[in-house]
């Protein structure tokens, strides 16, 4: 019923690209003054907008693509370098972290949209539930989607206690390590791109 492969390949690539350790002082910035069961229920509400959105992206991705008459090859090179500028960002530190307002709930703006529903994670799942072939897969595809998003909420919900755990250079360590394996990631879909283009040509 569920395929292992598919099912690791799709959580790890949403994990390097979501980044739930990196996500964490990013969290704590934007909930920081607030009450704990206020950051509790931030915690949820980013991850159900986050989740929100990459489903209707995993459902009606191969809809809108066939109606801005895109291919798959050209989705998975731009995907690429979108992936490619968030490993850049990832790995040299340079990706910015928002400032906590008071006037906008920042469970939905900017957490939920787009650091963790950024471009690159809608790229992915769109490109996965589009291979998925049989109920296996697919089944494997949404089981992946869910379980990312449920780590997501675990580590924004007890992202207090992970902070004093790993301190901040293990998040920047973290953060690194991730950058250089999106990198890789991304340099792989756009060969992968590029050689359909070349063999369908």
């Amino acid at each position: 019923m569920l395929d292992l492969a598919v099912f690791g390949s799709l959580f790890l690539t949403l994990f390097v690209i979501m980044d739930p350790p990196g996500i964490t002082p990013i969290f704590l910035a934007l909930t920081s003054g607030r009450p704990a069961k206020v950051q509790r229920r931030m915690a949820w509400q980013a991850a159900a907008v986050a989740f929100g959105v990459i489903a209707v992206f995993g459902l009606c991705g191969r809809q809108i693509l066939a109606y801005l008459h895109i291919s798959t090859p050209a989705l998975m090179i731009a995907g690429g370098l979108l992936l490619l500028l968030i490993a850049l960002d990832l790995l040299t530190g340079k990706s910015e972290e928002p400032t906590q307002t008071k006037d906008v709930n920042a469970a939905l703006v900017p957490l939920g949209m787009p650091l963790l529903a950024g471009p690159g994670a809608i790229v992915s799942v769109i490109l996965a539930v589009q291979h998925a072939q049989g109920f296996a897969d697919q089944v494997s595809v949404w089981a992946a989607i869910a379980a990312i998003h449920v780590v997501l909420w675990l580590v924004m919900r007890f992202s207090l206690v992970i902070i004093r755990v790993i301190k901040d250079g293990g998040v920047v360590l973290v953060t690194r390590l991730a950058g250089m394996m999106l990198s890789a990631l991304a340099v792989q879909q756009i060969i992968n791109g590029v050689t359909q283009v070349v063999s369908g040509a």
